[in-house]
């Protein structure tokens, strides 16, 4: 079920008419509702996938417990490597077996042995990656005591499976999210308009911006062999606000939705394109995911302890990793990798928390060194996104060279002639970025003065104009591969 559907046009609302309507009196049959949903919400995908989203649920919740028990620290290892080395186990075998199977044998060739991989046609579950990120962080807080193990199952269960993020995100903390579980709610008419608000700008963002970006994103990447270094360079920048659309956009609906039912989830993004460094990119783009790896991945590893040698072996193996989870592809590999070699000046020079502000914080537009930095950091990334979207290593490269050795300026004009909708719509959804942020505090503020019932007529009047216009190939969020 996806979030852009006429299903959840008609799962949301009922779902929130029996929340607050039939339910709100007992905390128990609200989470016990909120389970039977994100249930039922996954299992539209696949029913199949529900089961191993049970017993991931069943596996971290009696580890957590088993871990709090334990008499000695041995056993409290035990119990954090049984669920760490399961959990990683089935997200291997789901998402990466293949991968590996085809690899090892391509390896082995090089040495004159012939093997046929035996490859599986295993449908990758959707969200895995995200859910299993949940439960990793629990089990992880309560060996490290930083939160004690939850008894009850059904509120556990609601952290991991809670609709909303179930299938891409964000990648909460059981201590940010159980909390707000585990207390009863009330209904703020103020939360529910602000949900219904950043739900529609969720939409904005997906269906105008990211869809659209996507048809000729698609078309360019498609035919990359013909096409000019000048239209794969837009075809580059097409994909650049496609990713941003699409995820921030399925995240802003995400947080909007939690918030009508009385929930706050973390932030994802925060104007990444407007970052003056990689490091501040960072920062900015996927939040969660980049907060998950630094608290589990690289202060474990030992941070910062060891000087600029640690600092930066510990920088690579975080981008590896993260290019790695995103995708079982050497693509997505050299994507993590060009991040971290990116970002390795501001660790070097120890200048990666010089930009934590929003650029031109309290002023009309970035000075010209502030613009500057934002175009070259811009452009890292987008060149980085040429090997996330690629279809291999030898795609990529082709792309590179002829953006490199076919490149004639002389035709952008007639590029512009055939994006220019699509190239407007994009300064469009800048422009509204770089409105400062006491103007559209004001600007939101005047908007919480509409009815919820307006939010609403717009959200459904939003998803049967795209039912109505959109192509005949549905454009699937991006981030449902992970």
């Amino acid at each position: 079920m996806l979030f852009n559907s006429s299903s959840f046009a008609i799962f949301l609302p009922i779902v929130f008419t029996l929340y607050w309507f039939f339910t709100n009196k007992s905390l128990k049959i609200q989470n016990l509702l909120l389970l039977a949903a994100s249930f039922y919400f996954y299992s539209c995908w696949d029913w199949r996938f529900v089961f191993l989203l049970l017993f991931s649920i069943l596996l971290d919740y009696f580890s957590g417990i088993k871990m709090e028990n334990s008499k000695n620290s041995n056993e409290r290892k035990f119990w954090l490597w049984l669920s760490i080395g399961i959990n990683l186990g089935f997200l291997g075998f789901f998402k990466y077996y293949n991968f590996f199977a085809e690899n090892f044998a391509e390896m082995l060739q090089n040495f004159g042995l012939k093997v046929n991989p035996w490859t599986l046609k295993v449908i990758l579950p959707v969200g895995i990656s995200f859910y299993t990120f949940h439960g990793l962080s629990y089990v992880l807080d309560i060996y490290f005591k930083r939160i004690k193990a939850e008894r009850n199952f059904v509120e556990y269960a609601v952290f991991v499976s809670f609709f909303p993020l179930l299938v891409a995100g964000p990648i909460e903390r059981a201590t940010h999210l159980l909390p707000q579980i585990k207390v009863k709610r009330e209904f703020s008419y103020e939360k529910a308009v602000d949900g219904m608000r950043q739900i529609l700008w969720g939409l904005f963002k997906k269906m105008v911006i990211a869809d659209n970006c996507a048809v000729f994103a698609n078309q360019i990447f498609g035919n990359s062999a013909n096409a000019s270094g000048n239209e794969l360079v837009l075809g580059a920048i097409f994909f650049t606000f496609q990713i941003y659309g699409d995820f921030s956009g399925y995240s802003d609906i995400a947080l909007g939705t939690a918030r009508l039912f009385g929930i706050d989830l973390l932030r994802n993004f925060a104007f990444p394109y407007f970052s003056r460094d990689m490091a501040e990119f960072w920062r900015r783009w996927h939040i969660s995911l980049s907060s998950w790896f630094k608290d589990y991945l690289y202060i474990p590893l030992g941070g910062n302890k060891g000087g600029n040698w640690m600092r930066i072996r510990n920088t690579f193996i975080i981008f590896l990793v993260s290019g790695f989870w995103h995708g079982a592809n050497w693509t997505f590999i050299i994507w993590g990798f060009l991040n971290a070699l990116f970002i390795m000046p501001s660790i070097i020079l120890k200048t990666n928390r010089n930009n934590l502000e929003i650029v031109a914080m309290n002023k009309l537009i970035p000075s010209l060194k502030d613009f500057f930095n934002i175009l070259l950091t811009f452009s890292m990334t987008v060149f980085a996104w040429i090997f996330f979207r690629a279809e291999d290593f030898d795609a990529a490269m082709t792309i590179i060279n002829q953006i490199l050795f076919n490149f004639d300026a002389q035709v952008f004009w007639p590029f512009y002639e055939n994006y220019k909708e699509v190239l407007w719509m994009i300064v469009l959804a800048m422009a509204i970025h770089l409105i400062p942020d006491d103007a559209a505090e004001k600007l939101i503020a005047k908007t919480k003065t509409i009815p919820l019932v307006i939010y609403m007529i717009i959200f459904f009047a939003f998803l049967i104009l795209y039912g109505y216009f959109k192509s005949a190939e549905q454009v699937l969020p991006i981030y449902l591969q992970f």
